[in-house]
């Protein structure tokens, strides 16, 4: 393909604004020569998670679901999650967990009662492909076969057409302005009813910015502001871009109106650009975090010639290492200071707060971006030895802490360790005037690792995010899904675990008690999803200080395994 084709490919092409953390899973590695200090776990007889993984029906009018145990009567809302819940149409069948289609899920509580329902997201791809009862959009790792009612020369040409961006957002719920949106990460959201679930709007942020897309997990000032991240492609290449949203609105069709970028940011290499699912922010910098999982853009805008789905375009590179990059929320201005570590893969950043002249950054990472190739549904539907041979080859995801020197000059000495906070054992040493190498200390004891470590973290998000803080919780990953839950205390890195055989969690969501004084003063709640027919799917919840159970609420129907979610205050 000649650079004249590649440089249009850029300017017209969306499509290289990858979906999901969960869209990345088919890494093809370079190398395993990075693996020899990563840790893994070794379990036998994994039980079988397909259900987990299957198609179910919506529940578009509210059902009432069986409470055991006291739900408090102060929790006034609804958990909105998240996720894939149809993995074929007709005999066609997607490749990749995470190129199903959108299904939301509501669960109302009010009283002490709880209520379910869920609804497919009504988008583009999810019509289009229900006409047709085949797949008729691509996904991250299905390839949509050109249409068989075309006769040979139209099926031939359409091999030449340019990939579209799909519209199925399936990663999570994300608020602008007071509305309700789901996302992915490509250029659509949906602005969505919370109350219905009922599909509002497609929204399209490259009507109002010059970015093909943005993360599913935005960020949040006290006054409404947010936060994002999104690539541009254009002739010179790709670019990162830090998004700010207003919180006001002019009028109720309102959406991402005033919508600017703060920032770009040019890649280390422009014809591969580092993927990223998210992104810290403290209370006066944006974190990006340039890792080594790598973009193709010449493969992947190539990829529908070449008869390749986009995941074949991404990769990890451990030879490179990991940059942060820092840039001032107030100024919209790149810190010339970058900050590198050795190659680690991240996707979900726990809380990241300024102190002492330090910031701290604080994430769930691995150290390689191999073992995310285990997400086909293929692979999550194995059993055996099969099964447990895949989960023991995945680097295990652990929380860990960052300490960036915000106070380099000129003046600041090379070679030496500039972390001086008491009992951290991370380091930072200035290479150059505008280099700082740093190393992670972990935010957890070594028992964390007999749960698989950790991943989906959250926060008191409201009052401590960009904050100093004591805990947090998660979900352990003995098994390809979360299995269980854990509150980690950083004081003395301790932690809660709740835990059952046969049940996976889902991303632990903290709500504040009213009137809350104590950080840890209020509920978690996860939807618990199980494989085996005689046990129920229920909505928990835990008392966050004690990690006990108050009370579950028991749903009549099968839920997949989801992503994301928020809960949504009525109070």
């Amino acid at each position: 393909m000649s650079s004249s084709v590649l440089k249009n490919a850029f300017r017209t092409s969306k499509v290289c604004s990858l979906t999901s953390l969960y869209r990345m899973s088919c890494i093809k590695p370079q190398t395993i020569a990075a693996a020899k200090k990563t840790y893994f776990t070794k379990v036998h007889g994994l039980p079988n998670i397909s259900p987990l993984v299957s198609s179910v029906e919506e529940t578009p009018e509210p059902i009432p679901t069986t409470v055991k145990g006291t739900i408090p009567t102060w929790i006034h809302g609804s958990l909105l999650r998240n996720g894939p819940g149809k993995f074929e149409f007709g005999n066609q069948h997607y490749n990749h967990w995470f190129d199903g289609m959108a299904l939301m899920h509501r669960f109302q509580i009010e009283d002490g009662q709880v209520t379910y329902r869920s609804r497919f997201l009504r988008s583009d791809s999810y019509k289009q492909n229900s006409e047709r009862n085949r797949i008729m959009v691509s996904e991250f790792g299905t390839l949509a076969l050109p249409d068989p009612c075309k006769n040979f020369f139209q099926r031939f040409l359409s091999r030449f057409e340019m990939m579209k961006p799909t519209d199925n957002a399936s990663v999570n719920f994300v608020k602008y302005k007071g509305d309700y949106y789901v996302s992915t990460e490509t250029n659509y959201m949906h602005r969505v009813d919370p109350d219905t679930l009922e599909s509002k709007q497609k929204v399209d942020w490259s009507k109002f910015i010059a970015v093909n897309g943005a993360t599913a997990h935005p960020h949040f000032d006290p006054d409404g502001t947010a936060y994002n991240m999104g690539n541009s492609y254009r002739n010179k290449g790709a670019f990162y871009n830090i998004i700010r949203v207003p919180p006001e609105r002019d009028g109720r069709e309102d959406t991402l109106e005033g919508a600017k970028i703060l920032c770009s940011i040019t890649p280390r290499d422009k014809s591969k650009p580092s993927y990223y699912h998210s992104f810290g922010m403290s209370e006066n910098y944006v974190v990006f975090i340039e890792q080594p999982i790598k973009m193709d853009l010449f493969k992947i805008v190539t990829g529908k010639l070449r008869g390749k789905s986009l995941n074949e375009g991404v990769f990890w590179d451990p030879n490179q290492e990991t940059t942060f990059h820092l840039i001032d929320k107030q100024t919209g201005k790149e810190m010339p200071v970058k900050y590198h570590a050795k190659a680690l893969s991240t996707f979900h950043q726990i809380n990241a707060f300024e102190q002492d002249g330090f910031l701290m950054l604080d994430m769930c990472c691995s150290d390689d971006g191999q073992a995310i190739n285990n997400f086909l549904i293929q692979n999550l539907r194995q059993s055996g030895e099969a099964l447990d041979e895949m989960y023991n080859t995945m680097s295990r995801p652990l929380p860990r802490r960052f300490v960036l020197p915000l106070n380099i000059t000129s003046e600041t000495p090379l070679e030496q360790n500039l972390n001086t906070r008491p009992d951290s054992t991370a380091t930072a040493v200035c290479r150059t005037k505008n280099q700082v190498f740093c190393t992670f200390e972990d935010l957890h004891g070594e028992d964390l690792k007999d749960y698989g470590g950790l991943e989906f973290p959250h926060i008191n998000y409201a009052r401590y995010n960009t904050k100093p803080y004591r805990y947090y919780y998660g979900c352990g990953f003995r098994h390809l899904v979360g299995d269980s839950l854990i509150k980690m205390d950083l004081e003395n890195k301790k932690f809660k675990v709740w835990r059952q055989p046969d049940l996976y969690p889902s991303e632990p969501v903290f709500i504040p008690s009213p009137n809350a004084e104590e950080e840890d003063a209020g509920v978690i709640l996860s939807v618990i999803i199980t494989p085996v027919k005689d046990k129920s799917t229920f909505l928990l919840v835990l008392d966050a200080k004690t990690f006990e159970e108050l009370g579950r609420a028991e749903v009549p129907v099968n839920i997949p395994y989801g992503f994301h979610g928020v809960f949504n205050s009525s109070a």
